[in-house]
């Protein structure tokens, strides 16, 4: 039944996309075989525009206080969001993730762990990170345009703006074995500044400056330490 829920919910998202928001779609993702999506995120418009770009169900790693209603988070588990306690790895809903993603199945996750109050990107956490180095999976790009114009941050009613989705070549990462703890860090860190510049260049905004970074800059060709997939 989530299933036949899941598609009428995303002919609805779709639908409203084409007649209010003049939604269009650029890129696909892999039909088949498990994947990581990682998207920017500044709006509650987010996931749904981003869904029904997809052609394949997808399962949602997001924060667990966004939806306090127990029904409601009950239903929305079915949907597939997978909800992240803060503060902390939440190796509960991480191994979810990685569950998934080894089943075959396709997994969003937001890299920089919450919306951007501006609309511009910020820098990214290291949760990725330890999903590709768990599962070797390859990892989408995607950039949502227009939906922070649409539903910023502390708007009560959306405004008729379009909003494009992106969707970039998948991404992979040599998984080899690391003994030591700081190499792991710094494979983690990799992951998600490489993922998080590839966003950028797919949006064409500036990437978000980290701490020893030179001033913000649009990437324009390839990122060092990752490979488009075959």
């Amino acid at each position: 039944m989530s299933g036949i829920a899941y598609g009428i919910l995303w002919i609805l998202a779709r639908t409203i996309g084409w007649i209010c928001f003049r939604y269009r779609v650029e890129g696909q993702i892999p039909r088949r075989g498990g994947l990581l999506i990682a998207a920017n995120h500044a709006s509650y418009l987010d996931i749904p525009l981003l869904g029904c770009g997809m052609k394949r169900r997808a399962w949602y790693l997001g924060r667990s206080d966004l939806f306090p209603i127990p029904v409601l988070n009950g239903i929305l588990r079915s949907l597939g969001w997978i909800p992240v306690r803060l503060g902390r790895l939440d190796r509960e809903a991480f191994g979810k993730a990685i569950s998934l993603i080894q089943a075959g199945k396709a997994v969003v996750i937001f890299p920089e762990g919450g919306r951007s109050h501006d609309g511009h990107l910020r820098q990214p956490k290291a949760g990725i990170g330890v999903i590709v180095s768990q599962t070797g999976c390859p990892v989408v790009p995607a950039y949502l345009k227009g939906t922070f114009d649409v539903l910023p941050t502390g708007a009560r009613w959306p405004r008729w703006r379009q909003v494009t989705v992106r969707f970039g070549a998948p991404l992979t990462f040599e998984t080899g074995e690391r003994k030591e703890k700081a190499e792991t860090k710094r494979f983690y860190e990799q992951v998600s500044r490489t993922v998080i510049e590839r966003i950028a260049a797919l949006g064409e905004v500036p990437v978000p400056k980290g701490q020893g970074d030179q001033p913000h800059q649009t990437p324009s060709g390839p990122i060092a330490g990752a490979r488009n997939a075959e």
